[in-house]
């Protein structure tokens, strides 16, 4: 019993952490482009992520078998609380160390380098990895490859369509007082200070001025209709994430048949959302803000990609990583502007090379542990 209660609180602390690095991802481009403030953002992002935790037990039910370890140790091992608790608890600590630290890692990534950790220290050499080459290393090696080429390849389709069909960039002027200390020359050979006010104008992209679009689009005005698809886009990207990884934290629970499937739900739902809530400020500015600069057309097109690709690996039950293609489709689109940070990217890039062994080595030192105090 006492295992049972640990592992609850186990899965929602993964789940918390999952939040805290994950929510904020879909609504990125909303942030980084200025078409929603970080407040808005996120409980746009809290408010669909939830939903579709909620439809994930309708619509990704093999997901739930996917990650409940079964397979890739045996049956008794994987349905053992032990076992779960140090994939939980190894997953989670990575996951929110990264949050904090600001790097964009996968919580597909992390699960299963914590059931290969797990399953080492249980099973050693009887680990059947090569469940892992099909079944996970594949899918999270190839999706963000393919969500940089979609991408790259929506925004010019769009950028295309958009030329074509008159619809103009425009930039607004800023223009406010500014006051510069000018030095006085004295007799004495000393200088006296005063403040000379001035006025100051500039042109300029994002960084200074807000780029809209100029023109219409079935009678509206093409701004406010981008807007609107921006945040429905953003919303799917969110409502994608809590469809994909809500079943991935569930299993954990159902293997060990800790809680029923709605309360089960309610509680990893919830704790994703307040992770979101709390813990998403330093992923909003890498994903926003340093990968490369947004505009509104740029952002939607990012959205639209990753959405389509994660529900339609969810339909299939293949275990992509939302933030490998979030970050690839921004990716894309930034190398097709010239304006991706390939510095933030590689480093990004290195903490999902690190993300499996270190997520390992926790679930392995944990469940060593546990072992040794269950003796």
């Amino acid at each position: 019993m006492m295992f049972l209660s640990l592992l609850i609180i186990a899965a929602c602390f993964l789940a918390y952490a999952n939040g805290a690095n994950d929510n904020f991802k879909g609504v990125a481009t909303l942030f980084g482009s200025g078409a929603g403030s970080y407040r808005n953002a996120i409980g746009w992002a809290t408010v669909t992520a939830f939903a579709g935790s909620v439809c994930s037990i309708f619509l990704a039910e093999k997901l739930l078998k996917s990650f409940s370890g079964k397979g890739l140790v045996p049956d008794a091992v994987a349905l053992s609380p032990e076992f779960l608790l140090a994939v939980s608890v190894g997953a989670g600590i990575t996951v929110l160390v990264a949050a904090l630290k600001g790097f964009p890692i996968s919580t597909t990534h992390s699960l299963t380098g914590a059931l290969v950790g797990a399953g080492l220290m249980a099973v050693g050499t009887e680990i059947n990895l090569s469940v892992l080459g099909s079944a996970f290393f594949i899918p999270l090696l190839v999706s963000p490859l393919i969500a940089v080429i979609l991408g790259a390849g929506v925004y010019f389709v769009f950028k295309t369509v958009r030329i074509q069909s008159g619809i103009n960039k425009e930039y607004c002027v800023c223009v406010g007082q500014t006051e510069t200390i000018v030095p006085i020359p004295q007799p004495d050979s000393c200088f006296a200070m005063t403040t000379v006010t001035g006025i100051e104008a500039s042109i300029d992209s994002e960084a200074v001025c807000r780029q809209r679009y100029a023109g219409t689009v079935w009678k509206m005005n093409s701004q406010k209709l981008l807007d609107g698809f921006h945040y429905l886009s953003a919303g799917a990207v969110c409502f994608a994430r809590g469809l994909n990884d809500t079943p991935k934290i569930m299993a954990i629970l159902m293997s060990a048949h800790a809680l029923g499937m709605q309360s089960g739900l309610l509680l990893v739902g919830s704790a994703i959302a307040i992770g979101g809530l709390l813990h998403s400020r330093k992923i909003a500015e890498t994903m926003g803000k340093k990968i490369t600069p947004l505009n509104h057309g740029q952002g939607f097109s990012a959205n639209l990609v990753t959405a389509f690709l994660v529900i339609f690996a969810s339909q299939l039950g293949v275990p992509v990583s939302t933030t490998h293609v979030s970050v690839g489709a921004v990716f894309g689109i930034g190398a097709i502007t010239r304006q991706a940070n390939v510095g933030v990217v590689s480093h990004i890039v290195l903490s999902w090379l690190l993300t499996l062994p270190i997520a390992a080595f926790f679930s392995a030192c944990i469940y060593g542990l546990l072992s040794f105090y269950s003796l």
